[in-house]
Order: C-alpha cells, then sequence, then structure tokens
C-alpha cells in the first residue's frame, strides 16, 4: 500500500480514507530483520488516513502472529502483536517543528508514503528486549555446551565463586595479609 501525498491532499481533505488490509509483510521483515524474525503470519490493518492543516495522519489498529528467538536459547517463540500506531507525514522538513519530541514524523520524499514499511518497522519496534519460550519462563534448565553454560543472573556470585580459581605461583601471595578474609 503507497500513497501519494498530493493525491491524498487533494481527494481526502474533507473526508478521510479508511482502510481494513491483510499485508503479506513476512518476506520483506525476514529480510531486513532475519536475526530477529522467524515468521510472520498475514498482516491486519485496520484504520484511518486524515488530511489535517495540510500533513497527513495515519491511525492504525495493526494485529499479527509473530515467531521470534527466545532470547536465552534461541529457541522459537510465538509472540501475538496487536498495536495502535499514529504516524505524521509532511513533505517540509521545518513542519517538523509543529509536532511534539514523542510524535512519529516522517518526511515524505518522492510523493509516496509506503505505509507497509511502516507497518512493518512498528511491529519490530513491538518485540522486546527479553522473551523467553513457555518452558523457560516456567523454570526449564539453562543452556549449557563444551566449556560453557548459561547462568541467571542471580546465581552468578555464587558460580563465580565456584569457578575461582588460584594460579599456583600466586598461592603465596595469599598468606601475606593473613589479617584479611577471602574476597
Amino acid at each position: 500500500m503507497k500513497w501519494s501525498l498530493t493525491e491524498l491532499r487533494k481527494n481526502h481533505r474533507n473526508d478521510p480514507l479508511t482502510f481494513d488490509e491483510t499485508l503479506d509483510l513476512k518476506a520483506d521483515l525476514m529480510e531486513r530483520y532475519g536475526d530477529d524474525v522467524l515468521d510472520l503470519s498475514p498482516v491486519h490493518a485496520k484504520g484511518i488516513v486524515s488530511v489535517v492543516a495540510g500533513d497527513v495522519v495515519v491511525d492504525a489498529q495493526v494485529t499479527a502472529d509473530l515467531t521470534v528467538p527466545s532470547s536465552r536459547s534461541l529457541e522459537p517463540v510465538d509472540l501475538p502483536v496487536d498495536f495502535k500506531m499514529t504516524e505524521f507525514y509532511v513533505s517540509d522538513p521545518a513542519a517538523t517543528q509543529r509536532y511534539e519530541k514523542t510524535d512519529v514524523v516522517m518526511v515524505v520524499k518522492d510523493d509516496q508514503i509506503d505505509i507497509e514499511k511502516a507497518i512493518g518497522d512498528n511491529i519490530i519496534l513491538q518485540i522486546p528486549m527479553h522473551i523467553l519460550s513457555k518452558a523457560e519462563q516456567q523454570g526449564a534448565e539453562m543452556p549449557t555446551g563444551d566449556d560453557w553454560e548459561v547462568v541467571a543472573e542471580a546465581d552468578l556470585a555464587k558460580v563465580e565463586k565456584e569457578n575461582q580459581s588460584v594460579d599456583p605461583r600466586l598461592a603465596k601471595l595469599k598468606d601475606f595479609f593473613p589479617d584479611q578474609d577471602d574476597q
């Protein structure tokens, strides 16, 4: 879905454009964010496009089922997304000054608004930094391998103390300050 900024201003000054579309964004998102997106169902986007003082405002409700890797084990995790997005589109960079810093304001180049790319980018923003599979949330064993293991932050001090070894060449230095406890 691409819209011309000029056409929107001309044809929808008084009556907003409504849309209710199912989009296939899987290939695009997997190409752009292959490490973050393992799979994506068809995306449902429903919203309204208004022209306010010459600027275009897009309000949309977006729903999809996203599959992302677990931040702990990289196992696939299903992540349903359902969010509202509001973006403002202007033709002049100076027009961005009319908006708050928290507003998403895009300067349109070549008179084209690519709403599919905007929806895709907003889907990526919905991925949390820390995501776990159901088994990991319920306390499943941490992943391990040859000479490595994943350790919970709460257990880190304990593991460090267990793995702490003194170089035999420096062992005698431990007796140099007998009044200090092991630290």
